[in-house]
């Protein structure tokens, strides 16, 4: 993967110290998520470079935007990030699990995002910086959304990404926490192939679910109308 910095329209990701570099998962929960009504308080949980947490920031003319992230030197380098950003006077990230984290503190916020951890045993062969990022053992989704639910506000809302294969899963999970799904989208990278990701906003409120589907390429490197507008405010190219 690339270490090169990784500039968007409205800020620039320096990536060279966290194990997760800028992809397609975080640039879609940093786009799709919603916001309305605009939230005043956010937490992105596993800030990585910061890249969700910037987006949401430019996303939400002032919100404060906190991020809790556990390695050390993706912390280090989120908050670079976050100094060298537009929005630098409300960006803060917290050195810490997020378990200790939701735990520790009392503030509640409108709204929570994550790519959490989703690998296995299978795929403890990576280096150990990115075994942390990419592994569920330092989160799983019982943790992840026991926090969740403890930090959220009663009104807010919560969205994930998160493989296609676990979405039922996690979706009972999060019904043992009261938060139910309000919007899914499901995506596929083109559309002859299977669908790889589920993106997920949840509430305590029970609503009509609101589900559609996303495809990212009609070929290589040739983006679907829907995923350019999408993405349209953050990409150079775009």
């Amino acid at each position: 993967m690339s270490t090169k910095p990784f500039r968007f329209k409205q800020f620039t990701v320096q990536q060279q110290q966290a194990a997760m570099k800028v992809g397609t998962d975080g640039v879609l929960l940093g786009a799709w998520t919603g916001i309305d009504p605009a939230p005043a308080t956010i937490l992105d949980i596993g800030a990585g470079t910061g890249l969700i947490a910037l987006m949401l920031a430019q996303r939400t003319p002032g919100a404060m935007v906190a991020a809790v992230e556990l390695d050390a030197a993706a912390y280090i380098q989120s908050v670079e990030n976050f100094e060298q950003s537009p929005w630098a006077d409300r960006l803060f990230c917290y050195h810490a699990s997020f378990q200790d984290f939701a735990n520790e503190i009392d503030e509640q916020y409108e709204l929570i995002v994550s790519n959490p951890p989703f690998y296995s045993d299978s795929y403890k062969a990576l280096p150990p910086q990115r075994a942390m990022a990419r592994h569920t053992d330092h989160l799983d989704y019982q943790a992840l959304l026991a926090g969740v639910a403890k930090r959220l506000s009663p009104t807010g809302s919560a969205a994930f990404i998160i493989p296609f294969s676990e979405e039922v899963h996690f979706l009972n999970m999060a019904r043992q926490y009261r938060l139910l799904p309000n919007r899914i989208t499901r995506v596929r990278g083109a559309a002859h192939s299977k669908v790889k990701r589920s993106l997920l906003q949840c509430s305590f409120k029970e609503a009509d679910v609101v589900t559609t589907e996303l495809i990212i390429e009609t070929e290589r490197h040739v983006y679907t109308p829907d995923y350019k507008d999408l993405v349209k405010n953050f990409y150079l190219k775009c």
